[in-house]
């Protein structure tokens, strides 16, 4: 096990490096393993990138969200579960900040550098299951939550229950140690096998007033509702490390043991002038994705910096331009974890190379948010010059 010096602004990088050269070394067991992702938060606790985007003045390391989405890019290389448990924590670490009153934004900054805490959600507002109650000067909560990923492992717990007679779902945060919160341990799919995103059940699980989110200052605004655009960069992030892994796995596999066509006419894998050729295919595309996503992400930055100034015309301009870089990383990572096989050959279907998991990692997850979505958004601006509705997705 990799030591890990303290992060800070200068080399949080190549600590992030190290974690996933790590990681990727048991991927495959972890893979087929599957369960709670102990080790791995574990890991990212000691080394300290928990604290990456909470600002310097809080404690933190400072990172900016174009930054920070790269760590998240170097991680899903290694380990799509890993990428989107840490994205997710990133995105959550800012609640406060985005949807909170100036207190909620001090005290989650400055708690989660000092303790390294793990932040993960049940959000899905499509969820209807989880109630809220007011009691006295408190909540009550019951029901069940769907797809808590990393909710298990996590220091801090954020979900959204429906109060009734209120119309927007409420949004709160709660500590590993609250009492009633019960794992149903029902998360079996075929990827991202160790997110461990179960169901949760509540029963009389107490939700104090100051952990209640939704009152930011000033109450309404364009910056409020922002996080969910730079979800949706995240995921893009998650996507196109997965494709990286798995075009560098499958370069591996091609120079070392991969064996030529019989009729190829060259004496190893590597010359063979169709492997080359999707090889290079591979490659442009996912250069291409890259590309458009960081010059995206310095964008999504930019509007981050502009605060509670930001306008719904601007948010709406930059969730396009997020929406075009998931649609180029979708296809290009779909497109490249499913057609590696034709460069490697069917030795490669083995178990123990788990080459199927960077498929099964980034289908599972963009199912969540089909594309043609995004591609009617964008079609709709440039045609009727109508930015996209404020939504989970958006």
């Amino acid at each position: 096990m990799t030591v890990i010096e303290r992060p800070t602004l200068e080399n949080y990088a190549a600590i992030a490096r190290n974690l996933s050269q790590e990681f990727v070394e048991t991927a495959v067991e972890r893979d087929r393993a599957a369960g709670s992702p102990t080790l791995e938060i574990a890991r990212l606790k000691e080394s300290g990138l928990l604290s990456l985007l909470v600002p310097q003045a809080y404690g933190g390391i400072g990172a900016t969200w174009a930054e920070g989405l790269k760590i998240v890019q170097e991680l899903s290389k290694a380990d799509g579960s890993i990428g989107q448990l840490y994205g997710n924590h990133l995105n959550l670490t800012t609640l406060g900040h985005v949807s909170g009153t100036s207190a909620q934004k001090e005290q989650f900054y400055r708690e989660t550098a000092q303790q390294q805490l793990f932040w993960a959600n049940a959000i899905n507002t499509r969820d209807i299951r989880l109630a809220i109650v007011p009691e006295d000067d408190h909540f009550r909560v019951n029901g069940i939550k769907g797809f808590g990923t990393g909710v298990a492992v996590a220091d801090r717990r954020v979900f959204t229950a429906l109060q009734e007679g209120v119309d927007l779902p409420i949004l709160f945060v709660i500590p590993k140690e609250r009492e009633g919160l019960t794992a149903l341990h029902d998360w079996d799919n075929f990827g991202q096998r160790r997110t461990d995103s179960d169901s949760f059940q509540f029963q009389n699980v107490r939700v104090e007033q100051d952990e209640i989110f939704g009152h930011p200052e000033p109450p309404t605004h364009a910056f409020s509702t922002f996080l969910g655009i730079i979800a949706q960069l995240t995921k893009t992030y998650v996507y196109l490390g997965i494709a990286e892994g798995a075009l560098a796995s499958a370069q591996a596999y091609t120079q070392t043991t991969a064996k030529p066509w019989l009729t190829s006419g060259v004496n190893a894998a590597s010359q063979d002038p169709y492997t080359l050729h999707h090889y290079g295919e591979f490659w442009v595309s996912l250069q291409a994705a890259i590309a458009l996503t960081d010059q995206v992400a310095q964008v999504v930055q930019s509007a981050w910096e502009r605060d509670v100034s930001l306008t719904f015309e601007e948010r709406g301009v930059v969730a396009i331009k997020v929406f075009a870089a998931k649609v180029a990383a979708t296809r290009a990572g779909l497109d490249l974890t499913n057609h590696i096989f034709e460069v490697l050959g069917s030795r490669a279907t083995a178990n123990k190379y788990g080459f199927d998991r960077y498929w099964r990692d980034l289908r599972t997850f963009t199912l969540h948010d089909p594309v043609d979505y995004k591609l009617r958004d964008i079609g709709n601006w440039l045609l009727n010059s109508e930015l996209p509705a404020i939504t989970q997705y958006s």
